[in-house]
């Protein structure tokens, strides 16, 4: 094990791209200040350039090194991290952080990790990880190895291997903090906006934000390869049906349960993992996932299947 994260590091110091596992889905990572790592990692994803990437951090004081910290994030960051919610700062001048793995912006997004080999990695490499889902840009992403050698074959020069899989299995929570007239959740996610709007306790900024500041904010995103159909309620012969509770249409091709107990936090965790695999089945020519409720989990998991049914 200990052997492993060491390879890790070595190949980050050469530049490479490390593929390892954290509470939300499989990270592809690179060193956050080696600009020509960071090209790279955006060249085999097929990311656009003008999407930022997250900064992977051990611990506050390390993310306090990165950017203009404020009372807002003290409080967040205490009460969630390590965990998943990503918080938008103004980065400081002058920081380790390439300029193009934050897409030239003057912010940065920066996460303490909840997972122990993420948490052994940061501290072995000592120095920031720039580190976006393991998957090609607008696809979705993995929750375990073998979907990261499905989803990210032949761009990653190592994988960091973990039996414990990410529990959370959807992308982190992403705040927004850079504004001084308030905050605004860019990303739905574990943290929900009403855990957040406690801790700081005020609400949030009723501005839309269009400009890509983060992760997770284009229009299709999170996407198999097959059409995905939301809402169903009956389902054809030739789809793949992704179910949720104890009442599911009869009739698809193959039907894989969220959720028979509907309970929203194991949809998350099963929601990429049962898209990849119906995506994969060739009795398949379509998705199809049943209604899912607008509250907890269900929010960010909705989020992130109405992108993917994007056209």
């Amino acid at each position: 094990m200990i052997q492993d994260v060491l390879d890790a590091v070595a190949h980050l110091r050469r530049g490479h791209i490390v593929v390892f596992p954290t509470e939300t889905v499989y990270g592809a990572g690179v060193d956050a200040s080696n600009a020509a790592a960071v090209a790279r990692l955006y060249a085999a994803k097929g990311r656009p350039a003008h999407n930022p990437l997250i900064i992977h951090v051990p611990d506050i004081t390390a993310a306090k090194a990165l950017a203009v910290w404020n009372a807002d994030a003290q409080s967040l960051a205490e009460a969630f991290w390590p965990g998943a919610l990503t918080i938008i700062l103004p980065r400081i001048l002058g920081c380790c952080v390439a300029d193009n793995a934050c897409a030239g912006l003057e912010t940065l997004a920066v996460r303490v990790p909840d997972h122990p080999q993420a948490q052994t990695l940061l501290r072995a490499f000592g120095a920031p990880i720039a580190a976006p889902s393991a998957n090609i840009s607008g696809r979705l992403s993995p929750t375990s190895v073998l979907a990261v050698k499905d989803l990210f074959t032949g761009q990653a020069d190592y994988i960091l291997q973990d039996d414990t899989g990410c529990r959370v299995g959807l992308e982190s929570t992403i705040v927004d903090l850079s504004d001084a007239a308030g905050w605004q959740i860019l990303r739905h996610g574990a943290v929900r906006a009403e855990q957040i709007e406690a801790v700081l306790g005020a609400p949030s900024l009723a501005k839309r934000i269009t400009t890509i500041k983060a992760p997770g904010m284009l229009l299709k995103h999170y996407a198999p390869t097959k059409p995905l159909r939301l809402n169903a309620v009956s389902v054809n012969v030739d789809e793949g049906l992704l179910a949720f509770g104890d009442d599911v249409p009869k009739g698809a091709a193959v039907m894989l349960n969220l959720s028979p107990a509907g309970d929203m936090d194991e949809a998350a965790r099963h929601l990429y993992a049962y898209l990849h695999q119906l995506d994969q089945d060739v009795r398949c020519r379509s998705l199809a996932v049943m209604p899912i409720p607008d509250n907890g989990m269900g929010v960010a998991v909705r989020d992130r299947l109405m992108r993917a049914a994007q056209k």
